[in-house]
């Protein structure tokens, strides 16, 4: 179970380095009322995203049948290799990703709670990384509670930077908005290549879980 919760809350914490979250979080807090506004913008994403995931885990693939150890660990080497190829294909798509970067900056409506919600509903189908945990998940054959458990503690992770800047913008005053303004800056230049460095780091994660399982698994 730990072995699992680490796999899962990795990849949460490389999935949460999302430009379609974080870029407009950060150009929230810049904002008027930043705090609440942005509070509100994570509820939205949380929400959706969570709710998303217990849909899937719960609904279409609990009909799956448990699978065997071994089932498991070369599903677990599957995932791993298609990461690999969405990681090869995000740092293709780099320079497309910095103008996306800058379009999803500035749509910043009226309500925060609607646009969280609205991005996370349009970004859940391409959600690879988040597909990856959510098959790991079902195949431990774990009970729906902890299931739901594991999906909170993804969750948790994803908008755990939304929380940070939501913290830095509270305690901060003007001194946080300048570091939030440098971070946003920082993201705009870097997130082209460290998003296809993190989906890297998701499919060496579930390479090794996947190549150790196999290998260490009892022969008869």
């Amino acid at each position: 179970m730990t072995a699992l919760a680490l796999l899962v809350l990795s990849i949460g914490i490389a999935d949460s380095i999302n430009p379609s979250t974080v870029a407009p979080g950060l150009y929230i807090a810049l904002g008027r009322n930043g705090v609440r506004r942005l509070a509100a913008f994570t509820v939205g994403v949380f929400v959706v995203y969570f709710a998303g995931g217990v849909v899937l885990t719960l609904g279409p693939l609990s009909a799956v049948p448990d699978p065997s150890a071994r089932v498991k660990h070369l599903i677990e080497l599957a995932l791993g290799g298609a990461t690999l190829v969405f990681a090869a294909a995000l740092w293709l798509t780099r320079s497309g990703i910095a103008r996306r970067l800058a379009r999803e900056e500035r749509r910043v409506p009226g309500s925060p709670l609607l646009l969280g919600a609205a991005i996370m509903a349009f970004e859940l189908p391409t959600a690879f990384p988040y597909f990856a945990a959510i098959a790991a998940i079902v195949a431990s054959g774990r009970s729906p509670a902890t299931e739901v458990l594991l999906l909170v503690l993804f969750n948790v992770a994803f908008v755990a930077p939304l929380v940070a800047v939501i913290a830095v913008r509270a305690a901060a005053g003007e001194r946080g908005e300048k570091r939030l303004e440098r971070l946003r800056l920082l993201l705009d230049r870097h997130a082209p290549v460290i998003l296809p460095g993190l989906a890297l780091a998701i499919a060496a994660a579930l390479l090794l879980v996947g190549g150790v399982g196999l290998a260490t698994e009892p022969t008869r």
